[in-house]
């Protein structure tokens, strides 16, 4: 677990049975991602102390967040660009020449090797299952113990929260669903058909793969929009900049493929000269044997991966009621990490910041914001 806890202080009043008593910090972090691990550190860097003012909850065994789960052949070549954590370049652990490491062992390293170096509260593993109000304060169970909380920093992810459309026919196939999150190698699907749902970077990287070894059908709802000019920082600005708009208004923010289209690489122009980036408008219903278009067109098939994207992983502050009807959190802040409904919790990796660079800006910037409104500095 890596951090001593504070003592349990008997924040439970003796007359009321069923709540365990909670450990009591300041600033509960939810997550230790980017996203958390750059909030840890903006709190350190405040003067908050770790372990006694705040801590981080980690549920994996092992630091590295999501990337420790991503899938074997995905390389430092083909993932979006790594950006450094605050205080560490990611050069100092892996080389700026690796561009074929794993990134499920290259990042997960970097991760640790930061965690070490700033002697950061990360404790894991710790599954947290509920956020609820306790008075003025924030009762965060877990499947150990309860913690009693001025403020959260919730950095969860999507990881956890995978997002499979509900499809007529789809108890009938009698083939293989599996989503992104549960890909492995394309070797698997060696002789067998396979039906790749989405136009996001993954699905684009599956297909890529996966045509190399068997037949393959793409099938998207939208067409997909490519970049034939590099992404420059601009982009980047206007694009985190048409998420914010939308999550200060409460809707619900979009993928960054639907905002900044997908980039050309040498592996999708060799894909697209073998043929395999023929894109098929999304099928109506799916058979026992494959799918089916609204014209009665078919295509069986052994397999259907859906790489159709995650959706946050926030069921655990349900019953704080932060949704407006439509789905979407009303955020506020200097960068739009503040829910306006309960101003202490921010979410971050969120929205404009479910990137690693946007999460190390909004890291510093929850940082401060909760501590300031908690009088912590």
């Amino acid at each position: 677990m890596g951090i001593d806890l504070p003592a349990l202080p008997p924040e439970t009043p003796p007359h009321e049975a069923g709540l365990r008593a909670a450990i009591k910090v300041d600033i509960v972090v939810i997550g230790a991602g980017q996203a958390g691990l750059s909030s840890a550190y903006h709190l350190m860097r405040l003067g908050l102390r770790p372990g006694r003012n705040f801590i981080v909850l980690d549920k994996n065994e092992k630091p590295g967040g999501a990337w420790q789960h991503r899938w074997p052949s995905l390389t430092l070549s083909t993932v979006n660009r790594v950006h450094d954590l605050p205080g560490m370049e990611f050069a100092e652990v892996v080389p700026a020449g690796e561009t074929e490491a794993r990134a499920s062992v290259a990042v997960p390293g970097y991760f640790a090797a930061y965690e070490e170096k700033f002697r950061l509260p990360v404790y894991r593993p710790v599954t947290v299952k509920v956020v609820c109000n306790r008075f003025e304060r924030l009762r965060v169970e877990t499947d150990r113990e309860a913690f009693s909380a001025g403020g959260i920093i919730n950095a969860t992810g999507t990881w956890e929260t995978p997002q499979v459309p509900d499809y007529p026919g789809a108890a009938l196939f009698q083939g293989r669903q599996l989503h992104s999150r549960d890909y492995r190698t394309a070797a698997e699907f060696a002789g067998q058909h396979v039906v790749i749902v989405g136009s996001g970077i993954s699905a684009l990287q599956h297909l890529d793969e996966i045509s190399q070894v068997t037949t393959t059908s793409w099938v998207t709802r939208r067409e997909p929009q490519f970049r034939d000019r590099p992404f420059t920082p601009e982009d980047g600005r206007a694009a985190v900049a048409i998420v914010e708009d939308k999550v200060r208004n409460g809707l619900v923010p979009g993928s960054v493929v639907s905002v900044t289209g997908i980039p050309w690489t040498p592996a999708l122009r060799a894909a697209a000269a073998r043929g395999a980036l023929k894109r098929l408008p999304m099928f109506s219903e799916i058979t026992a044997h494959g799918i089916r278009w609204p014209d009665g067109t078919e295509q069986r098939a052994d397999v259907i991966l859906w790489a159709t994207g995650f959706r946050s992983s926030l069921d655990h502050l349900a019953p704080l009621q932060l949704r407006g009807e439509n789905g979407g959190i009303v955020m506020a802040g200097r960068l739009a990490t503040e829910i306006v409904k309960d101003p202490r919790i921010h979410l971050v990796g969120y929205g404009p910041s479910a990137s690693t660079i946007g999460a190390n800006r909004a890291g510093a910037a929850a940082a401060r914001e909760l501590a300031e409104r908690l009088g912590l500095i």
